[in-house]
């Protein structure tokens, strides 16, 4: 029985502990992200990456104080990535930029790990270009739009200026994961 109730206790000073965590962003800080990404919308077989999607997103707190702990951020992503599919000397080159900007609420659940989700409103620009003489076409396109997202992701913090971070959903690729500075 005193196992019992010593575990209980230990339970709750564990979750009180947890429920007490700073807020690793607050009003006023700015942060940057630069990140590569892994999967996205050209994949498969017969496609190579020529340059790896590579991304960069900046942030500003806004509020503090939202369900008690959490923050609002804002700010904006910039995101490229470059594929091709080639076929027997012949095929297409892919490439995409995305801009847009980008709303945040960050919410602590761990010591130094900034967990977050958010909405992404921008824009996408696209084109595909068709190389090699199988067809004798030149097929040359641009397309694109506007484009959304949710999104979700965390930054675990080595220092007070300086952390990883891995975000899902968002920009040129599934997953996305680097380095974050603060300022």
């Amino acid at each position: 029985m005193k196992k019992l109730i010593l575990f209980f206790v230990a339970i709750a000073f564990s979750l009180t502990q947890m429920l007490a965590q700073e807020s690793t962003f607050q009003k006023g800080d700015k942060v940057l992200n630069l990140g590569i990404g892994f999967g996205g919308r050209y994949s498969g077989t017969g496609m190579t990456t020529s340059i790896p999607p590579l991304s960069a997103s900046f942030e500003v707190g806004v509020k503090d104080g939202v369900l008690e702990k959490g923050s609002i951020g804002v700010g904006g992503m910039l995101a490229y990535s470059s594929h091709k599919y080639e076929y027997f000397g012949w095929g297409w080159k892919y490439t995409s930029i995305v801009i847009g900007a980008r709303g945040t609420f960050h919410y602590p659940l761990v010591d130094k790990l900034d967990t977050y989700t958010g909405l992404f409103l921008g824009y996408d620009i696209s084109t595909a270009k068709e190389y090699g003489t199988a067809t004798g076409i030149d097929y040359n396109n641009s397309y694109g739009g506007l484009t959304y997202a949710w999104f979700a992701g965390a930054r675990y913090y080595f220092s007070d200026k300086f952390a990883a971070f891995a975000e899902l959903g968002v920009g040129v690729t599934i997953l996305n994961v680097g380095v974050t500075l603060k300022f």
